[in-house]
């Protein structure tokens, strides 16, 4: 085993109620740059068999590369919340992690092409659960149970339809560094690096503990007919475990206000208007298959024998720290940075200064 731990140090000695000023970022994502861009849909095999029983039949896989023709590729994945935009190329400023991807950024599209695809099971344009398919007796509706396995095997199936090898990197956040932690573990000659934020080899109980709540919710409003009113409620309960408590402090600690015959408080109002943005891009049956998927995570980080850089976030509630220290022990080839962020587990989509000198040193140069 060679394990490396680097500390990313503390900007003070504790997280503070409101973010101190952060050191002057290198210049961010240019928009003035366009890339070429590759996408598609993959028909995949006709029966396409699952980790847990079940299969897909006719499955599709949207996918969508982005970056310098010719370049090395990464594999950025996210979320259960992500999709294959991961940023765009008429402006790079905007996609899901638009403060991570693109020229000049942590992940630098003016040195590597960027590999994005919807997931099976979410609300893509790849294969998912039918609206109306969250039934009133399953957390998850009629479609069949996926893992981080079965995403690796899609992701497996969309390199051969590419002609890839191989990746340069996988770099997931959340739930897609689970994906790259199992597509590590089967593919091992088929990724050289492999960065994870804020992703264990498995979930810790009470995370699950609060998704089972959060699913939950959504099954017993589909009961009645409304999945999506729930989806806004399980997403509302979901922001309070992605964010810190410093954070919530810092930005929600006025007093309430009236409305009609109760008070409204402006950690509410916040809450409930992140839920019901989800909810309108996101399908209440995804947000089950999806959120299981997470739960259902297991991986053999003994098995894992491609270089992994893991990055824990100290105020990350979803996964704590010491998760992380124990993945990056048992891993074969870890290294473990450790940050600390008001974003909580979410950093990974928000610390573009301190995940930039982290990528670089896990990437290297591809020239």
């Amino acid at each position: 085993m060679n394990l490396s731990v680097e500390s990313v140090p503390i900007i003070t000695p504790r997280l503070p109620s409101v973010r101190p000023p952060a050191p002057a970022e290198p210049p961010g994502p240019d928009a003035s740059r366009a890339y070429p861009v590759r996408e598609g849909v993959l028909a995949m095999p006709a029966v396409f068999p699952l980790e847990h029983g079940g299969e897909l039949r006719d499955a599709r896989l949207a996918w969508r590369l982005v970056g310098a023709a010719g370049a090395p590729v990464v594999c950025a994945l996210g979320g259960i919340s992500a999709n294959r935009e991961v940023c765009l190329a008429s402006d790079p400023r905007n996609g899901w992690w638009s403060e991570i991807v693109g020229p000049g950024g942590a992940l630098d599209t003016d040195e590597y092409q960027v590999l994005g695809f919807d997931y099976l099971g979410g609300s893509g344009d790849s294969t998912g659960p039918e609206p109306g398919a969250a039934g009133p007796t399953a957390e998850r509706g009629v479609f069949p149970s996926l893992s981080s396995y079965d995403q690796a095997e899609a992701l497996a199936q969309l390199l051969d339809h590419l002609g890839l090898a191989s990746l340069a990197a996988i770099a997931g956040g959340s739930y897609g560094g689970m994906v790259g932690l199992a597509f590590a573990e089967r593919y091992p000659e088929r990724v050289a690096r492999l960065i994870v934020i804020g992703a264990p080899d498995r979930s810790h109980p009470l995370a699950t503990a609060w998704r089972s709540v959060q699913r939950r919710i959504v099954s017993l409003a589909a009961a009645c007919g409304q999945a999506q009113e729930g989806l806004k409620v399980a997403r509302a309960l979901a922001m309070t475990t992605y964010r810190s408590a410093a954070e919530l402090a810092a930005r929600f600690g006025g007093t309430a206000s009236r409305d009609g015959q109760r008070f409204v408080f402006p950690v509410e109002e916040y809450l409930f208007a992140r839920g019901c943005d989800y909810a309108t891009r996101h399908r209440a049956e995804s947000f089950l298959t999806l959120s299981e998927s997470i739960d259902l995570h297991r991986v053999d980080a003994s098995r894992v024998f491609v270089p992994t850089t893991v990055v824990a976030v100290r105020e990350d509630q979803l996964v704590p720290l010491e998760d992380l220290r124990a993945l990056a022990a048992r891993l074969p080839h870890g290294r473990l940075h450790e940050i600390s962020s008001i974003y909580g587990h979410d950093a990974f989509l928000k610390e573009s200064y301190q995940l930039r000198g982290i990528f670089r040193a896990a990437l290297g140069s591809p020239k």
